[in-house]
């Protein structure tokens, strides 16, 4: 009774939602490794481990390493991600799709088939403009021909199509959030190359032991600190007054309101990541032998400026975490909603008049709390490639990469907890409850 793990395999309703989180996540790694036909895979491996630091590193990370194997599967999720961020942007600006958004689940649905929609759209572009890329990189394409176009652009779409699929029935009948989870399945299955390659490194006498020894305590230590960030909260103290029900008399009750300082998670990491990976990637699809100098100029400076590690990306990138962090929590938290709830139950904050004057209080620590959880996730995201790269340990383990596999498995193994307390098993933890589930 004390082993979570075994717990897990006790419950028939969590067993198998683990074993089919598992299986899918095996079907996943599986088509990563399936090629798109009339690609030299050799020459594109080679040539994505010289730009491995580059954009095209970035889309192999989140791709979980198909891309550098141009694999059915190299677009990735992110193409849907990409709908997701456009499609809840237009939500908060038109009010048609705003009123679709507050419909319940019918509306929802609608809003889900339109991100699918945009989706598909997004997916052809792509394979359009990486078969217009490929075209001009030598030793890559086997036999180009307008074939050769139509079929890979139908391979990675319905690639992505497939895991789209794949990421939402993960959702509703695995653990944890499908498309988080295979970006999560993608980076840890890299992992032991990239230890293996460090130690490469180590043993070639670029990097010394002093120095992996640094960037291991810096990376226990942020992870630390994402834990914290993903598990604080702001509790605003609840007062519920005195009620009468039949002849039952209810005593005031005192509780608390339970504000995250960062609701968005591992969310606005991700969306922030895709989003500046867009001006490089078309720039990187724009590339020709033969351009004209001026395109090169802009190319080049787009390449340069706006790469992962450079300090203009970082800057814009540190930037874009916050606006979601914000954009992501007046999304998710509705003052009016919690004021107009706790009106109802009779419940008030001590010294804030109940209705309005509540939701204006509300707002207000809204205002300001999502402030510090953002600047501890930028800080979270910049500290280790800016150490990498002073480093040159590499990119890989950066903090993008760490958010997301923290945030991912704390989410995880949330809902695991919430499936063994509500059959009175012990949490996942064996000091019980994770940390910030407390109400």
């Amino acid at each position: 009774m004390n082993n979570p793990l075994e717990n897990i395999f006790r419950i028939p309703e969590l067993r198998k939602r683990v074993l089919f989180t598992l299986g899918m996540i095996f079907v996943f790694r599986l088509g990563a490794h399936i090629p798109t036909p009339g690609i030299n895979i050799e020459a594109m491996t080679k040539m994505m481990e010289q730009q491995s630091g580059g954009i095209l590193g970035f889309l192999d990370l989140f791709s979980g390493g198909a891309f550098r194997n141009f694999t059915v599967f190299a677009l990735g999720i992110m193409p849907y991600i990409s709908a997701s961020i456009i499609i809840q942007l237009l939500t908060a600006v038109i009010p048609a799709l705003e009123a679709l958004s507050k419909e319940g689940d019918a509306g929802r649905k609608k809003l889900t088939q339109y991100t699918r929609y945009l989706t598909v759209g997004i997916c052809v572009i792509q394979g359009f403009g990486i078969t217009l890329w490929l075209k001009h990189v030598p030793n890559i394409v086997i036999s180009y021909s307008m074939g050769f176009q139509i079929m890979t652009i139908l391979t990675l779409t319905g690639g992505t199509i497939f895991l789209m699929w794949l990421g939402e029935q993960m959702t509703e009948h695995g653990i944890g959030n499908g498309m988080s989870m295979l970006i999560f399945a993608g980076i840890v299955a890299r992992v032991p190359l990239e230890v293996v390659s460090m130690v490469s490194l180590w043993r070639a006498g670029t990097i010394t032991l002093f120095q992996i020894l640094i960037f291991t305590v810096v990376i226990v230590a942020l992870t630390a600190v994402a834990v914290l960030s993903q598990q604080s909260y702001r509790r605003i103290p609840v007062q519920y007054a005195q009620r009468i029900v039949g002849r039952k008399v209810y005593r005031g009750q005192s509780t608390q309101l339970p504000i995250k300082i960062d609701y968005s998670g591992v969310i606005a990491v991700i969306f922030s990541s895709s989003i500046m990976i867009i001006p490089s990637y078309i720039a990187k699809m724009l590339e020709r032998p033969d351009q004209s100098a001026l395109m090169t100029g802009i190319i080049g400076f787009i390449t340069t400026w706006l790469s992962p590690g450079h300090l203009a990306y970082i800057i814009l990138y540190a930037l874009m975490i916050i606006f979601f962090c914000y954009f992501y929590t007046a999304i998710t938290f509705n003052p009016n909603d919690v004021a107009e709830n706790l009106k109802k139950h009779g419940g008030f904050i001590p010294g804030i008049r109940p209705g309005q004057p509540t939701a204006d209080y509300i707002n207000g620590i809204l205002n300001h709390i999502p402030i510090g959880g953002a600047l501890m996730v930028v800080a979270i995201a910049v500290i280790p490639d800016f150490l990498g790269k002073s480093m040159s340990i590499g990119w890989y383990f950066g903090g993008t990469t760490m958010l997301i596999v923290v945030g991912v498995a704390l989410d995880t193994m949330q809902q695991i907890e919430s499936h063994l307390l509500m059959r009175h098993y012990d949490g996942f933890m064996a000091s019980g409850r994770i940390k910030g589930r407390r109400s």
